[in-house]
This record gives C-alpha cells, sequence and structure tokens, in this order.
C-alpha cells in the first residue's frame, strides 16, 4: 500500500472538485447523468451508526414502459473485516463475525432490501494463504445443514429477503470433501441451492488448491421472487466465459462475493464486473472483504521476501454495475459497509434491445472454436507470410 491511505476516491473526489466539475467527472467515470443517491431511511442509518459501519444508497432508472410494470428491487451488499483475532476459538471467531454481519442484514431489511450478499468465506479469516489445513479446515460447515445456513433461514424469513452467502462447504455425502461454495436462502426461509467456485487461483497468496478444487455445479441461475440471481465466486470474475455462461441461462444479477488484496487486484477490480455487466446485459455486484489479517506462524509468498505473518490489506470498494455500463460509487477501501442499491430490472432486456450484444453474439461460432481449441492436437488459426 502507499503512504497515502486513500479511504474511498468517490469521498475524495467530492471534496476537491467543484461542484460542476464533479458532475462532469461523475458522468465519465461512473457513466450517470443525475444523481444517483438513494435516500436511506433513518432507521436504517442509526443501526449503521450505532454499530460503527458505512450504509451508503444509490439507484438505477429503466425507462418507462407501456406493456412491463418497473421491477424494482433493492439488494444490499456486506462487506467487513473479521472480528477476532485469528488465535482466538473457532467457535467465536465466527460468532464474532456472526454478530456483526447480523446487525448489518438487520439495517439492509431497514433499508428495504429484498435480497443481500456477503463477502466470499464470510464467516471466517482468509486463512488459505497459509498452506495449513488445521485448524482452518474446522471453519468448513454443510450448504443446507451447517449452523450458519440454519441461522441465516431464519433471518431470511423473518425479513422477507434473499440472502446469498459464501462459505468453507463441508460435503458430508462425498467423502467429507471441502468446497468454496455459496448458498443461497429463499425469502420463505429454505434453502434454495448452492454453486461452487469455477476458478480457483494459484497466485500470489492465494494456495486455495491446497484446501479445495474447481467446482462441478456448472453455471446455476437461481429464480426468486425478486429476479434470477447467480454468483460468479472471486476469482471467476477473471474469465469471461464463466460470467457469460450465467447470462446464457438467464441471470439478471450476477454476485460476485471476493476476498482479494492490494496492488494485486485492484486495478482490475473496478474493470471486470462492470465489463461483464455491458457484454452479458445484467447487473453485478462485486463485493470484497476489508481489513489485515495476522496468522499465528509465518508463511512465504514465493517472491523471495522475508516470510511474514500478515495477509492484506483487503481493500473493500464493494459496488455494482448495471448493463447500460453505469456503476455506483464504492463502499470505502477500509471499513466494514452496507451498500445498499435500488434498480429496475427492465433494464436488462432494454439494454439488449439497444446494443443487440446478445443477438450479434455469435454463439454457435465460438463453440465451433471452443471446441477445436480444447482437442489436443489443436493448432492456433495463424497466417504468415511465405
Amino acid at each position: 500500500m502507499s503512504a497515502f491511505e486513500l479511504k474511498n476516491l468517490n469521498d475524495s473526489l467530492e471534496k476537491h472538485l467543484p461542484a460542476d466539475e464533479l458532475k462532469e467527472v461523475k458522468r465519465i467515470l461512473y457513466g450517470v447523468e443525475e444523481d444517483q443517491t438513494l435516500d436511506l431511511p433513518e432507521s436504517a442509518t442509526k443501526i449503521a451508526k450505532e454499530n460503527d459501519f458505512e450504509i451508503k444508497g444509490y439507484r438505477f432508472n429503466a425507462r418507462e414502459e407501456q406493456t412491463r410494470k418497473p421491477r424494482i428491487v433493492r439488494v444490499g451488499a456486506i462487506q467487513n473485516s473479521i472480528a477476532l483475532p485469528t488465535t482466538a476459538p473457532i467457535e467465536q471467531q465466527r460468532e464474532g463475525i456472526w454478530n456483526k454481519v447480523k446487525n448489518i442484514i438487520k439495517a439492509a431489511a431497514a433499508a428495504g432490501c429484498n435480497i443481500v450478499c456477503t463477502q466470499e468465506a464470510w464467516t471466517m479469516p482468509f486463512a488459505f494463504c497459509t498452506r495449513e489445513k488445521f485448524p482452518w479446515c474446522e471453519f468448513a460447515e454443510e450448504a443446507e445443514n451447517g449452523p450458519t445456513t440454519k441461522m441465516l433461514s431464519g433471518l431470511a424469513k423473518a425479513y422477507n429477503m434473499v440472502i446469498i452467502h459464501s462459505i468453507l462447504e463441508r460435503d458430508i455425502e462425498h467423502g467429507e470433501t471441502i468446497w468454496n461454495t455459496a448458498v443461497v436462502i429463499s425469502n420463505s426461509g429454505r434453502y434454495l441451492g448452492k454453486h461452487r467456485k469455477n476458478h480457483i487461483p494459484r497466485v500470489g497468496d492465494f494456495n486455495e488448491s491446497t484446501y479445495y478444487f474447481e467446482g462441478n455445479t456448472g453455471h446455476p441461475v437461481f429464480e426468486t421472487e425478486f429476479g434470477k440471481l447467480a454468483i460468479n465466486i472471486c476469482y471467476g470474475r477473471h474469465h469471461p466465459q464463466n460470467w457469460m455462461m450465467f447470462g446464457l441461462n438467464g441471470a439478471e444479477i450476477v454476485f460476485n462475493p471476493s476476498a482479494t488484496i492490494g496492488r494485486l487486484s485492484e486495478p482490475l477490480w473496478s474493470i471486470e464486473a462492470r465489463n461483464a455487466a455491458i457484454a452479458n446485459s445484467y447487473f453485478t455486484v462485486p463485493i470484497n472483504r476489508v481489513g489485515t489479517e495476522e496468522f499465528p506462524n509465518e508463511y512465504t509468498s514465493g517472491d523471495g521476501n522475508k516470510a511474514h505473518k500478515t495477509f492484506g490489506p483487503f481493500y473493500g470498494s464493494s459496488y455494482v454495475a448495471a448493463p447500460d455500463g453505469s456503476r455506483t460509487p464504492s463502499l470505502s477501501r477500509d471499513s466494514d459497509g452496507l451498500l445498499v442499491v435500488e434498480l429496475d430490472l427492465n433494464l436488462c432486456r432494454q439494454v439488449k434491445d439497444f446494443w443487440g450484444f446478445r443477438m450479434t453474439q455469435r454463439i454457435p461460432l465460438y463453440a465451433e472454436s471452443f471446441k477445436k481449441a480444447s482437442e489436443h492436437d489443436f493448432k492456433p488459426q495463424i497466417i504468415r507470410e511465405t
């Protein structure tokens, strides 16, 4: 990180730019002509203030149609740090994070959110950098019947809210194997299903293949009362085909629960999910944790530098991008927070009609090319001068 800690780009712009210049900068940077601010109820902001987390609200509008009513949905993106030192007992660490996030979900309900989503592996420190199996594997739990899903199911039913949460999954029925999994709970409080992370990083301190391999659930889309939802977990955002398949399966909102750090990925962060929203004509919700996490034992990064105990900083900056290329400002880079965004799902079809990306996608052309590229005797189509 730099010596100057920038907490939030949007706040910095508002602090230093004159009003007219600021409006034009936001038009260029965020793709919006008018102020996006969504007024939040005092009950929600009071919960945030009492529990020391940031809360911001924004909105996206769509054209008024003659044959369809607006499909207004509010989503909540939750970013947070861990609650206790990584040396604390496992159940105490998990419960500490539960208590923190339950207050954020309470604020989301007060703000009228229909859907909320957590960051990646939200119930634990992101300990995969250590390559140690113990005690970190003890955080793994069943997707449908584990303690976190049971706890959140009660909140989902009480608040009439779809809750998407990302955990380290223990698959009891298949050899007690571990997966990186997102669980979807319906607003009825019932378990709706799960999706496992399709792409596993092997870069920097992200040694996740020591714990779990690539997922086997395909690209499911979950049809809910509040829209068709999908989850592209963390590293999958670097793979355009991953985003594309959720779109082909009909997703209207794709959440991207993540855990990513500093200069490794921050230049990519504001681009990838926004590009995916444009290319696939849906909304995207990238969410990242915050804070620096310290572990009991030193580990190396394989980069020639000295062994160390810390992992981070995770830079937060959660935001929402729309299919027309516009986006919200981000939450801060260093604080727990709730981003509340109101959107009209009708915008998805309107953008498809305007830009024609889906109509001009030419899936058969690429299906044939992908098939050729996947063969062991594939030769690139390169034309050379003879």
